[in-house]
């Protein structure tokens, strides 16, 4: 009998790459599993307030809807992709310098659907171009927040709640140790076990949507787009 419950641990490992039927599921790790569950929270959050940038990607849903972000994340700026509504449009953050790129249709969209902008500018010709949003534009303070890294991580790490463990999982090729709050109402986080203990990925409180944090500290290369693709309006930006 005995040797039949090994063999079946033993498979149950080589398929999983779990730990399980005995052994220590902290054995080779940071060692963040066997601390309280607030002092694991508060080791991933710390891991992710001391990174220099972050690869964020997955859902965010609320009131008004869904919003996709694929966003690479750093000190000094962003860049990436967000998608609402059925339309996508590019962001690129370079200090204090944002550019905004999208395709006809959002332009389209953003003039009320004439197919012109401001000053008779066809959508057309802003197609795939990096506008350059005023910093006075409230356009500006709306779309510079989805390549703010700071802001982001603020909002979208919180969980609701007092955590507690729920068990040790795998994100992709990372083993993690998971986090619920509120039984999971709260939201759920899972961190690294390898490494440094960063959040690896996100359930947020009350369906909120699903996030993956991927190339912690990483560095992102932002640069300025070619003279030929910018278009500058001064202080004035087609309606978004």
């Amino acid at each position: 009998m005995a040797s039949r419950v090994a063999a079946v641990c033993a498979l149950a490992l080589a398929t999983t790459g779990l730990a399980g039927c005995g052994s220590d599921p902290d054995e080779g790790t940071n060692g963040v599993g066997k601390l309280e569950p607030a002092a694991i929270r508060d080791r991933a959050m710390k891991a992710a307030g001391s990174a220099g940038s972050v690869h964020l990607s997955g859902t965010v849903i609320t009131k008004d809807g869904g919003v996709e972000l694929d966003m690479e994340l750093s000190e000094g700026g962003g860049r990436g992709e967000v998608t609402s509504g059925g339309t996508t449009f590019g962001l690129l953050r370079i200090g204090e310098t944002l550019y905004l790129q999208a395709g006809a249709d959002f332009w389209n969209q953003a003039a009320g659907g004439d197919g012109k902008g401001v000053e008779g500018t066809t959508a057309e010709k802003l197609d795939g171009k990096f506008v350059k949003v005023p910093e006075k534009d409230p356009a500006y303070k709306r779309f510079s927040g989805f390549t703010d890294m700071d802001t982001l991580l603020d909002g979208l790490l919180a969980l609701d709640g007092k955590p507690a463990k729920d068990d040790y999982h795998e994100v992709g090729d990372v083993r993690t140790i998971r986090l619920k709050a509120d039984d999971g109402a709260g939201g759920r986080m899972d961190v690294s076990l390898q490494g440094t203990a960063y959040p690896v990925r996100v359930e947020r409180p009350g369906g909120g949507g699903t996030l993956r944090f991927t190339d912690w500290d990483k560095r992102i290369d932002l640069s300025e787009p070619p003279k030929n693709k910018q278009v500058d309006y001064g202080q004035d930006l087609p309606e978004t």
